[in-house]
């Protein structure tokens, strides 16, 4: 039988904290790629005595665990998103740093030359988002 302090995930048993669960948490209620400092910053919304040595530990073992996934950018720190969300891309907002996610991509059906065949690509968009292009007035 388990202790209360033990949670059954698809990927098998796991110590459940509040620490762990509100960075989960974080995560299965935001649309968009997090660094560690977002991770804190909403985390400590709910656990306001979070650390973030233990917000690194987390996003590592939520990470073998497959709940989340690293995206890398160019010349950025990563970011964590939740695993198996699709194909898609980022968008890197210059001016506050926050990444979104891009869905949609007919990018290797109309740029790869006769003959050639893609294994794979990465494609980051940079601007401003919304928020940021209306405080640019």
């Amino acid at each position: 039988m388990k202790s209360a302090s033990q949670v059954c995930y698809p990927w098998g048993m796991e110590r459940s904290t509040r620490q762990r669960r509100a960075i989960r948490e974080v995560f299965l209620e935001t649309d968009r790629p997090l660094s560690p400092q977002e991770v804190l910053e909403l985390a400590r919304k709910r656990v306001p005595s979070l650390g973030l040595a233990t917000v690194y530990r987390t996003l590592k073992g939520l990470v073998e665990e497959g709940f989340l996934t690293p995206v890398a950018l160019p010349g950025e720190p990563p970011r964590y998103e939740r695993a198996g969300r699709g194909h898609h891309h980022h968008f890197l907002c210059r001016r506050c740093g926050r990444v979104y996610e891009l869905f949609g991509c007919d990018l290797l059906e109309s740029a790869l030359p006769p003959g050639f065949q893609a294994e794979g690509h990465e494609v980051t968009v940079y601007g401003r988002c919304p928020e940021c292009y209306s405080q640019a007035g």
